[in-house]
């Protein structure tokens, strides 16, 4: 009987959690409306305007360079060091703006949440959105870099799409969690940036992937799937080689599940949005 009751259950939270996500489907327009304004507004009286979407990434390669290739004497796998350091922090830049971004999109859009009604989880997802915007401006940059230092591109390339895919699933759950905790918590806000600046040595971004013990790998992509994309980015774009298929595995497992779980919190919470903030 229990058995049944639980069997129930998980059917009918699956069901809830397809009807919101359809419901979130219907909105869509509605998202398309807040990913625009969000870019106008990010760029609105700016001398440089959407090259602050290179500007970090740049800046940091730069920064890289000098510290971890020139004086640490960083490996970077043959490849030259500013391609090496680029290739990975252009999709994470991508992930922590679209973090950050997220977790104020609920708080910093109080009135209209007051006052109209759609699925809250579209502020999240607009943000995460503005952020892959970025993300593609940087990659034209990032295509002229490879130029400049020689390194072609090969047809593995055209796996980005997908790492991608799994990219905007983990960053979107992260992004729906961190919105909801900051509506509740606004030490979310101050504690992030520096979560962030962690995770980001945390991963394999500044040294190669080759430098984590082997037997440590698996346990280190189930904690930061992250490292499993970036090493996978690095190698289709500029290493010429397919991804680790336990990586992106891993990754791609993780994400779904974070998301799954953060998409299921952030409904629960929903309701008392309005309220509490």
């Amino acid at each position: 009987m229990a058995e049944t009751v639980i069997v129930y259950r998980a059917q009918g939270e699956a069901f809830s959690l397809l009807e919101s996500l359809r419901r979130f489907l219907h909105y869509r327009e509605t998202l398309v409306t807040f990913v625009l304004r969000d870019l106008k507004v990010r760029y609105k009286q700016t001398l440089l305007g959407v090259l602050w979407a290179v500007i970090p990434p740049l800046m940091l390669m730069v920064v890289f360079n000098v510290i971890f290739s020139r004086f640490a004497r960083m490996p970077s796998e043959g490849i030259p060091y500013p391609i090496f350091a680029y290739s990975a922090l252009l999709p994470w830049t991508f992930f922590a703006s679209s973090v950050a971004a997220g977790a104020n999109s609920l708080t910093g859009n109080y009135g209209v949440i007051s006052k109209i009604y759609f699925p809250r989880e579209v502020l999240p997802w607009a943000a995460v959105l503005g952020s892959g915007a970025d993300f593609l401006i940087g990659l034209v940059i990032f295509f002229a870099l490879m130029v400049f230092y020689h390194v072609p591109p090969t047809a593995y390339a055209l796996l980005l799409p997908p790492l991608l895919g799994i990219q905007l699933v983990y960053a979107g759950g992260i992004a729906l969690i961190a919105a909801a905790f900051n509506v509740y918590y606004r030490d979310v806000r101050h504690g992030l940036p520096l979560l962030l600046q962690l995770w980001l040595y945390a991963t394999p971004i500044v040294y190669p992937l080759s430098v984590v013990p082997a037997h440590l790998r698996l346990a280190y992509f189930a904690v930061n799937p992250m490292a499993g994309l970036i090493d996978s980015y690095r190698r289709v774009l500029v290493r010429g080689l397919a991804p680790d298929l336990v990586a992106v595995g891993v990754s791609a497992v993780v994400a779904f599940v974070t998301f799954a779980v953060c998409y299921r919190v952030f409904k629960r919470l929903e309701r008392e949005f309005a309220d509490v903030m």
